[in-house]
């Protein structure tokens, strides 16, 4: 880079957890207080102006601009554009406590994927942490379950393009040495067109009003330039999570935001906060910490492992004598002939 800066992976997900509860508290005052209910559309402008912040910044020497493989950013691009919209219908067409069914089989579906086709291994001790997590997200969020067919297949597509999205947003940037900026910067035109073009839409059919015929306030402008300011913040900070540890880590922290802005809700907003609430957020925070204690352990373990010590490493110089004096060594048994057993 000509100039710039890394942030580690504490601050990626301090960064990551702050702009995405930011953005929820101000979402929620923009649809349900004042009204503005056009989710897809609104996504389509966030990652637009992410797009032109990047470009600046670009322009500016914060980062490098990298050139990746056009048809893969542009699958990249569409898929995750199309898995965001997926989302929002299934939202639409389940009930609030099948939508976050759905969104809670993401990690299981991440494990299975990596699984079978990255052959990633996950130890029992991680698998238990998330089973612990998933179960107390569940007792905290999940309050019905009403299906419906075509609200479930909505629901299968958005699961599998999600987890698609961010295996791929990892794979990516470690196949092809891209920084997550870098790759944002690429991706997120692509993104932002088929929301664009289908997020109108898509709308409309969710909440049978366009969003062309709304009426734009001053307070909804300011809400709204606002969301978009936050969400430069969280895109960058999804990338840079994913790419700096892994997809079920990113779908983990999700999962902590959603405690916290359950929080948030009771504490600023005087949402309804049950017993059942209190449970299942404690029960998911346990499985949180649990899972932060195996991963930095095993990744310890790791790392230890993949380390030679430096008394079994050949010396530079020594190395070139060590191997002639084992081809003298060679020579010497086949002229006396004698045979040695392994």
């Amino acid at each position: 880079m000509t100039a710039g800066f890394q942030l580690g992976v504490i601050e990626s997900l301090a960064l990551s957890v702050a702009s995405s509860v930011a953005i929820v508290i101000c979402n929620k005052a923009l649809i349900s207080t004042l009204g503005f209910p056009f989710a897809t559309t609104l996504t389509s402008w966030h990652l637009m102006v992410t797009f032109c912040t990047l470009h600046v910044a670009q322009r500016l020497r914060f980062f490098e601009a990298k050139a990746i493989d056009g048809q893969t950013v542009v699958l990249f691009g569409l898929l995750n554009g199309t898995s965001i919209g997926l989302l929002n219908l299934s939202l639409g067409f389940n009930s609030i406590g099948f939508y976050q069914m759905t969104k809670l089989a993401i990690i299981p579906f991440t494990v299975l994927l990596e699984t079978i086709f990255l052959k990633k291994r996950f130890s029992e001790t991680i698998k238990f942490s998330l089973l612990i997590l998933l179960l107390g997200v569940g007792i905290a969020s999940v309050t019905d379950l009403k299906l419906n067919f075509l609200g479930s297949i909505l629901s299968g597509l958005a699961i599998a393009t999600t987890c698609v999205g961010q295996i791929l947003t990892n794979t990516i940037q470690r196949k092809l040495k891209v920084s997550s900026t870098q790759l944002l910067y690429q991706s997120a035109p692509y993104q932002s067109a088929i929301l664009f073009t289908t997020g109108p839409f898509v709308d409309q059919l969710l909440t049978s009003r366009s969003v062309f015929a709304h009426k734009y306030t001053f307070p909804v402008v300011g809400f709204i330039v606002l969301s978009c300011l936050i969400a430069v913040s969280v895109n960058f900070s999804t990338f840079l999570v994913i790419g700096t540890t892994s997809p079920v880590t990113y779908q983990v922290l999700g999962h902590l935001k959603t405690c916290l802005v359950l929080s948030f809700g009771y504490t600023l907003l005087r949402d309804p906060f049950t017993a059942r609430n209190i449970l299942g957020i404690l029960v998911a925070i346990f499985g949180m910490a649990l899972y932060s204690y195996f991963s930095v352990r095993e990744g310890r373990k790791k790392a230890a492992g993949d380390a030679l010590p430096v008394s079994q490493m050949p010396d530079k110089e020594t190395e070139p004598l060590l191997a002639s004096a084992a081809k003298d060594g060679g020579d010497a048994k086949k002229a006396n002939g004698v045979a040695h057993d392994c």
